[in-house]
């Protein structure tokens, strides 16, 4: 785990200084994919300033996360088109300080407590960009399905 935990660290920062600077034409584009989505599987979700689409299933006990927090949770992570790239911490836990999370993850913890749960549709910009990885094309809209298990 402590492996995985550096390998997403440098990932993060990598992203963070090499990303794209989207334009708000690009930002529209995106809104109007992750609404066609959200219409046509008859979802509703909140959508924050940033461009985050959010649900937030259960927010959890106790104080809310802070960016300075490490946390410890579960995820599974899809494509629009439904095909899943991630799911090997669906059942086993994760562990992260929340400042090394990508801007859609930060964005959210911020609104949960331990034992949160929320659903999230990330746009690239608070993704991975125009970064292509392994199973993530580039400036793909991303879903997520996450449960905090521990805050510290």
């Amino acid at each position: 785990m402590k492996m995985n935990r550096i390998y997403v660290f440098l990932l993060g920062m990598l992203l963070l200084t090499a990303c794209k600077t989207y334009s708000e034409d690009d930002k529209g584009m995106f809104d109007s994919k992750i609404e066609a989505y959200l219409k046509k599987n008859k979802l509703s979700y909140e959508r924050s300033e940033s461009g985050l689409y959010y649900l937030i299933e259960e927010p959890g006990e106790g104080k809310n996360i802070q960016y300075s927090d490490v946390v410890t949770f579960t995820y599974e992570g899809r494509l629009l088109d439904g095909s899943t790239f991630d799911d090997r911490y669906r059942e086993e836990p994760v562990e992260f300080a929340v400042s090394d999370l990508i801007l859609g993850w930060k964005e959210i913890m911020l609104y949960l407590k331990k034992g949160g749960k929320a659903k999230l549709v990330v746009p690239p910009q608070l993704g991975y960009g125009d970064h292509e990885l392994e199973d993530i094309p580039k400036n793909s809209i991303l879903l997520f399905d996450l449960e905090v298990k521990e805050v510290r």
